[in-house]
């Protein structure tokens, strides 16, 4: 039942009030990873404000294997594209962070490059004058495959209530190449792709989320769980409600 063209063009139209109100005449800033999501939140920003008010920011740490994608998203799209590297920036957090404490736990070695890019996509964003775009999706954020105040940040999120497939479908809807729209996700770190670390497919999640039904109780106790333990990620930040007045 899902109408991906009548969703791009709404979410086209939705990217577009938004900057209206929130950034007229200001650029989408986007890190361009040359996966999926990234991909289609470039094309959606560069459908909905032109070309020349988008900019791809690629961000390797050394030497990146796949960031040939990256650049031929970006050729594809005919936005300007730049090269960040940020390997020097994330092992000088490594190595404070372990002189401190003798050692650095795997958590924390895989969340420092999601932070230390998003760092520097309001270095960049804020230099140009733009609004940085969030490339996230229901599904990983559903399970919490994202990092809090790394990929999960942004001014603007065009993807984060489609899962998945949703996501493909959209991408498909503008034309994508199949490179860009089903590039299987790799996390950099152990070669293993997205679906191998979470556990289950994203077609099996991608149902649960939208129809409540898993066919596999032990995939649906895997989600669960997950969806559990990673809410807090998904909510605004718990805040003491005082009483005192605030002047307006």
């Amino acid at each position: 039942m899902f109408d991906a063209e009548k969703t791009k063009n709404d979410i086209v139209n939705w990217i577009r009030e938004w900057f209206r109100e929130n950034g007229e005449g200001c650029r989408a800033v986007i890190g361009i990873s040359g996966g999926k999501d990234s991909s289609v939140v470039a094309a959606l920003c560069a459908e909905a404000l032109g070309k020349d008010r988008v900019l791809g920011v690629m961000m390797p740490r050394g030497e990146q294997f796949d960031i040939d994608v990256s650049r031929a998203l970006i050729k594809h799209l005919g936005i300007e594209g730049i090269t960040v590297n940020v390997e020097e920036a994330c092992n000088a957090v490594e190595k404070q962070v372990q002189e401190v404490f003798g050692e650095i736990s795997v958590q924390t070695k895989t969340n420092i490059p999601p932070r230390v890019r998003m760092t520097m996509l309001y270095a960049v964003c804020q230099t140009v004058g733009g609004r940085v775009a969030n490339t996230c999706n229901l599904s990983e954020d559903y399970v919490g495959y994202n990092t809090i105040f790394g990929d999960n940040a942004g001014d603007f999120s065009p993807l984060s209530r489609l899962t998945v497939q949703e996501v493909k479908a959209v991408g498909r809807a503008l034309g994508l190449p199949s490179m860009f729209v089903d590039k299987v996700p790799i996390d950099g770190l152990q070669g293993k792709t997205d679906e191998d670390n979470l556990g289950f497919t994203y077609a099996v999640l991608d149902r649960y989320i939208r129809t409540g039904v898993c066919d596999d109780p032990a995939d649906k106790e895997k989600i669960d769980r997950k969806h559990r333990t990673n809410l807090f990620k998904l909510k605004p930040m718990p805040t003491f409600e005082y009483e005192g007045e605030i002047h307006e």
